[in-house]
């Protein structure tokens, strides 16, 4: 009845968790209304610059494509594009000419950008992300410190030259600049005296480096990130980004046509089909759980006479198949006891108390069952151990020892000896 019960729940309780996944699966396409339609169209569709040029969309705008005020981006992000091969180009701060733009990550919100006049380096020297108003900051920064040594740089062995800042081609003239993050080579070109430190710049490195670059000529692109305007979620979710109105707010669109990717019978289908199996294998745990639980409770201390002898029969069989399978062809093994004197052991039988001369011994140590009222068990002289009589006589059949303390003992007499009952 019990296990009937926590069926009947378990059942209901699946099926009212898949109802409501799968109404919740509907619930948003319900409820939300899709956000108005962005007043400028160019805002949630792409451009580029030229056809091998990355993709442009908000925050990000072309300034010479999108005039109206309304219809410009946020402030900071505005692109144009170069006249060499479509190059797309951002100014990251008044002060400074335009960086290449190679890549954006509108997921992550990361820009990678490098300068079109392949001399990163010596751009790095006057771009600082902390005192101007660019929305962009560094992802990974690393501090390098700049040297300027005289000499060819040959003059310095394991260093790198600057090629765009050295003197010469290659750094093959009358000075070398280095760029260096490891304070070793800091600290030695620091003692040289025909090297002078240039300035000690914030990098922002495109990977993290967990160990200090000996020297380097930086002419990797700049990885940049920025937090406003956040459009990853939206991005995610398969919408774009774009102005809701004249007050600055972002708003996301066309987020239902990303949402509704897949058609609603595919959805039941893979609800059901996730659903099912789960609840098969759920419905299968809890018969391995209602079974243990009823293996446990046959195992427990009987209460009743009838259900300890079923348990002590069962056991007695099983031990009987066991003597059997391993017994030698002959009637008595070499190293059991003769029937005489297996015969010769006192036997008690139990009375409704079940007290014995040991009480810490309620459990025959052969067939593992406890022992019942009216059961007649059999002593091991010496020790004193007791066992159920058919089991100790099959045990002394192969060994001639007492199967706790294994003890061998001494054969009583010979003649009958009477059952006692011990109540």
């Amino acid at each position: 009845m019990r296990n009937s019960m926590i069926f009947s729940l378990f059942l209901v309780t699946t099926i009212t968790t898949l109802a409501a996944a799968v109404a919740a699966e509907e619930q948003p396409h319900r409820q939300q209304d899709p956000p108005p339609p962005s007043q400028c169209p160019a805002q949630t569709s792409s451009s580029f610059c030229g056809s091998t040029g990355v993709t442009i969309r908000f925050p990000f705008w072309i300034r010479s494509t999108q005039h109206p005020d309304r219809c410009r981006g946020y402030k900071g992000f505005d692109l144009t594009c170069g006249p060499n091969n479509g190059q797309t180009l951002i100014t990251l701060s008044p002060e400074t000419a335009p960086f290449v733009v190679h890549g954006v990550d509108y997921s992550t919100q990361e820009l990678w950008v490098n300068d079109p006049g392949d001399c990163l380096p010596g751009r790095l020297l006057s771009l600082n992300f902390s005192t101007s108003s660019s929305p962009f900051r560094g992802l990974y920064d690393q501090t390098y410190t700049f040297f300027n040594c005289s000499g060819d740089y040959s003059s310095y062995p394991g260093m790198n030259p600057i090629a765009c800042l050295s003197g010469g081609a290659w750094g093959r003239g009358e000075y070398s600049v280095f760029a260096s993050s490891s304070g070793r080579a800091i600290a030695g070109l620091r003692r040289r005296p025909s090297c002078r430190v240039v300035a000690a710049v914030e990098v922002p490195v495109e990977w993290p480096f967990y160990e200090q670059v000996l020297s380097s000529d930086l002419s990797a692109d700049l990885r940049l990130t920025w937090d406003s305007p956040d459009c990853r979620r939206c991005v995610v979710r398969g919408g774009r980004c774009g102005l809701k109105g004249s007050d600055g707010g972002v708003g996301c669109f066309d987020v239902t046509q990303g949402r509704r990717g897949l058609p609603a019978p595919a959805r039941y289908a893979i609800t059901i089909g996730v659903g099912i199996p789960l609840f098969l294998f759920s419905l299968g745990a809890l018969c391995c759980i209602c079974r243990r639980v009823k293996r446990c409770a046959t195992t427990t201390p009987p209460t009743s006479s009838s259900s300890a002898a079923a348990d002590y029969q069962h056991n007695l069989r099983q031990l009987h198949l066991a003597v059997a399978a391993a017994a030698p062809p002959t009637s008595i093994s070499a190293g059991g006891l003769d029937r005489k004197t297996i015969e010769s052991y006192p036997k008690i039988v139990l009375g409704e108390s079940r007290r014995l001369p040991k009480p810490d011994e309620n459990t025959c140590a052969i067939c593992l069952s406890d022992y019942c009222p009216k059961e007649t068990l059999k002593t091991i002289p010496d020790c004193g151990h007791c066992f159920h009589a058919e089991c100790i006589d099959e045990w002394l059949k192969l060994k001639g020892n007492c199967p706790i303390c294994r003890n061998s003992p001494e054969p009583v007499v010979s003649f009958a000896v009477p059952v006692q009952a011990w109540s």
